[in-house]
Order: structure tokens, then C-alpha cells, then sequence
């Protein structure tokens, strides 16, 4: 986060404080330039493992590093002056046990500066997000579909519909029960999602999930229209950045093959100032 910056940085406990409030706003970020464009607008700023997809073009989250990690951290980083930032934690870096948790936890949140970490699973993750947040690491959590699990759980279906319902609503107590601040909920049924916010004492974060959580998370390259390798149902477009960069970009291939770029007001002249 940014050193030079007087202003204060929302804290976990302020977005805890924020429970039945106005909503929270989250996009994720993983460089400076679109750090400094969500900070003024977002609550929280994500470093999110989709940055594999999104920027490295991995078929999946599971090939993301401890090192991709901490390198888009800094860069988001260097972007804030105000917003919580919170880093993901890539796959096999927590799910051997609370001690591999604690070690690559306080790796990134020491070498990124990010005030939290987020962590996916439910129950059978509270005893690790209680090791953390006991020794000052504060957690977001996130249940429901779980990406990093994407293989085990058949594909990115929604999760909790039917009986699956209490498994959903089981991992979300049990992670809020352990000291995380917030909850992510990810592509489950509204009712469920809305009864979920209404039962947990912290915020829940909504993708694709429910109105009324008490926030809402998007992958900023899917709203801008930046990541067009597929559009899940809860993206919703409030721009088209990726055609108007082709079309930007099919314009300058045009021009320099047909020697209109440069034009003389881009080249220099054999007199100084010219």
C-alpha cells in the first residue's frame, strides 16, 4: 500500500463494522495502473487467484504461486491509498495444516503488505482460520463454489441447491464462528445466500450469489469486458474494453502498414524543439 499517503486504510474491523450497512464494494486488482482506478471507488481490493486466468492465461486457478502472488501484490500495493487490500492464497499453500497456513499467510501479508488473506473451504477449514486470526492474520473467508476445488466438485456449478443447502450453510457459520471478518459467497441460490447474510454476525460478499449480501465482488477484466474466454451468468458488462482495444489495436496495425503512422508530428526534427 501506498507509503507516501496520509490517508487511513480501511481496516478488517472497519468492514466487519459495516454488517447490515451500506453495501460493500470489491473488485479485484492485480497491477498498480487498475489499483489506482478501483481504490477510489472500492472498499476492498482483491489480489485474486484468478489473476492465472485473467493475466496468465492458466486454464484454471491451480497453477497459481506463492510468487505470482506476492509479485501482483506489490503491484496493487504500490495502487491504494485507502481501500483493504486482501490477497488470496493459492492452492497447496493452507490445506496441509494450520502451521503451512501461518507460514505462507505472514509471507504475504509481510512481503505484500495486504491486511488479510482469504482462504477457501468451510468447516473443515475453521480450525486453520482460527490458528490464523489467533495470531493476528485476519481471514476472509469463502464457501460455496470454491474454485481451487473446482476438480472435486465436477466443474463451476452452483453449489447448495436442495439438501446440499445445509452443507453450504454449515461452512459458513463454521468459518465466521472462527474469527474471519467476512465471508465470500460464491454461486449459490439467493434464498439460501439471503438466508446465510441474515444468520452470520460478519458481512457476506455476493458472487453470484444475492442482492442482499452485504457486499459484492466481480473480477474486474469480466465487467469491464477485458476477459472474454467465457461469461459467467453473474457478470454483468459495464463496459466493452476488450473490443474497443481491438479495434484501437487493428487501427495502429492499419496505419503502420500503410506508412500513416508515424506521421511527421510524432518524429523529430534535426533542430532542438522540433
Amino acid at each position: 500500500m501506498s507509503a507516501t499517503s496520509d490517508q487511513r486504510h480501511l481496516t478488517p474491523p472497519d468492514i466487519r463494522a459495516r454488517k447490515g450497512g451500506t453495501p460493500l464494494v470489491t473488485l479485484t486488482a492485480y497491477t498498480t495502473p487498475m489499483a489506482r482506478l478501483v481504490d477510489a471507488h472500492c472498499d476492498i481490493v482483491l489480489v485474486g487467484d484468478s489473476v492465472g486466468m485473467v493475466l496468465h492465461g492458466l486454464p484454471s486457478t491451480l497453477g497459481v504461486t506463492m510468487e505470482m502472488m506476492i509479485l501482483h501484490g506489490q503491484a496493487v500495493a504500490r495502487g491504494l491509498s485507502r481501500a483493504l487490500m486482501v490477497v488470496d492464497m493459492p492452492f497447496a499453500s493452507y490445506e496441509e495444516g494450520a502451521a503451512q497456513a501461518f507460514r505462507n499467510a505472514a509471507r504475504l501479508i509481510a512481503e505484500t503488505g495486504a491486511a488479510a488473506v482469504k482462504l477457501e473451504g468451510g468447516a473443515h477449514m475453521a480450525e486453520t482460520v482460527a490458528f490464523l486470526t489467533a495470531r493476528g492474520i485476519p481471514v476472509m473467508g469463502h464457501v460455496g463454489l470454491t474454485p481451487q476445488a473446482v476438480n472435486q466438485l465436477g466443474g463451476y456449478r452452483v453449489q447448495g441447491r436442495g439438501a446440499d443447502a445445509e452443507r453450504i450453510r454449515h461452512d459458513a457459520v463454521a468459518v465466521a464462528e472462527a474469527g474471519a471478518f467476512a465471508v465470500v459467497l460464491e454461486k449459490v441460490p439467493d434464498a439460501l445466500a439471503r438466508e446465510i447474510t441474515q444468520g452470520l454476525d460478519v458481512p457476506t460478499i455476493g458472487i453470484g450469489a444475492s442482492a442482499d449480501c452485504d457486499g459484492q465482488v466481480l473480477v474486474v477484466d469480466d465487467m469491464l469486458g477485458m476477459f472474454t474466454e467465457f461469461r459467467p451468468k453473474f457478470v454483468r458488462r459495464y463496459a466493452e474494453l476488450g473490443g474497443e482495444a481491438d479495434r484501437a489495436i487493428a487501427a495502429y496495425a492499419e496505419d503502420v502498414r500503410a506508412r500513416r503512422f508515424p506521421a511527421p508530428e510524432h518524429v523529430f526534427g534535426e533542430e532542438p524543439g522540433k
